[in-house]
């Protein structure tokens, strides 16, 4: 009775935390770029108990020998599902959307005073004054944009701009249209390994611990395979439907260990009771 409350205890707390993964996912249905993530279970330590001692017994078994007895379920793993979002037209020059899987842009945040290199799908940036002169081109939460020689900054004292399909921001001034910058795209080689760092950013996981160099998570991309579309976004690839299916399957599978306990408390109750 102990046995199996405590297999529904621990199994009802996983559950849980597929519960607000999937809570996470549908809040950020409408944050661009966002990629949904999915829950993957595996059953903890399993106690086999050999009961066929004698042979011939088992000839027709197709299952396992023995009485196996778990110890419930485990988070074993949330995977990073990278499938390309709808793309929507938004017609501002400052709104960028990726067009091919996997790509990211890089960007810079600071985090206790030393500045960190992350990676994002989110192309909605904006141009933050930073002194008279110039500007910078940061995301939606401020963080500047990497380029090829760190974050991108502008005189502003240019008439228009153009964010190329492959990345390059050519400004035009007095007339006159030159290249003054380009974003540093990344491919993601490996985007399971990455973890989420908030505000729709991955951050490189320990690479020591794993056992891999950066290059084989991310990997630079040549000019002429970078294809970006100036004046759209990403939408985010979030399946409401799939979300929604998902919640509910959960939270019966919740409820069906919730109800486990209840009974097995039950049963000791009337065991207490015997005389």
């Amino acid at each position: 009775m102990l046995r199996s409350s405590m297999q529904a205890a621990v199994t009802m707390g996983q559950l849980q935390n597929k519960l607000d993964l999937i809570g996470n996912n549908l809040s950020n249905m409408n944050t661009p770029g966002y990629k949904s993530r999915q829950a993957d279970f595996s059953s903890l330590l399993i106690q086999q108990m050999d009961n066929l001692d004698e042979e011939g017994e088992n000839a027709n078994r197709t299952t396992p020998d023995g009485i196996r007895i778990g110890s419930g379920a485990y988070l074993a793993s949330t995977d990073l599902d990278m499938k390309q979002g709808s793309i929507k037209q938004t017609g501002r020059p400052l709104d960028v959307a990726m067009m091919n899987e996997n790509h990211m842009f890089q960007v810079q945040r600071t985090e206790n005073g030393q500045a960190t290199t992350m990676y994002t799908r989110d192309g909605s940036f904006s141009f933050q004054p930073i002194n008279e002169n110039e500007v910078m081109l940061v995301t939606s939460n401020g963080n500047p944009v990497l380029g090829e020689d760190g974050p991108i900054t502008l005189q502003n004292n240019f008439q228009s701009f153009t964010i190329r399909e492959n990345g390059e921001i050519a400004v035009e001034r007095n007339g006159e249209t030159a290249v003054e910058a380009r974003l540093n795209i990344v491919n993601a080689s490996r985007p399971r390994l990455l973890e989420a760092a908030g505000q729709n950013l991955f951050r490189l996981p320990d690479l020591e611990e794993l056992g891999y160099n950066q290059q084989e998570i991310i990997e630079a991309v040549g000019v002429n395979d970078v294809r970006l579309q100036q004046g759209a976004l990403e939408s985010s690839n979030v399946d409401m439907g799939k979300q929604v299916t998902d919640m509910l399957s959960t939270q019966r599978a919740y409820q069906f260990n919730s109800r486990s306990i209840a009974m097995g408390d039950q049963m000791m109750g009337l065991i207490n009771q015997l005389r």
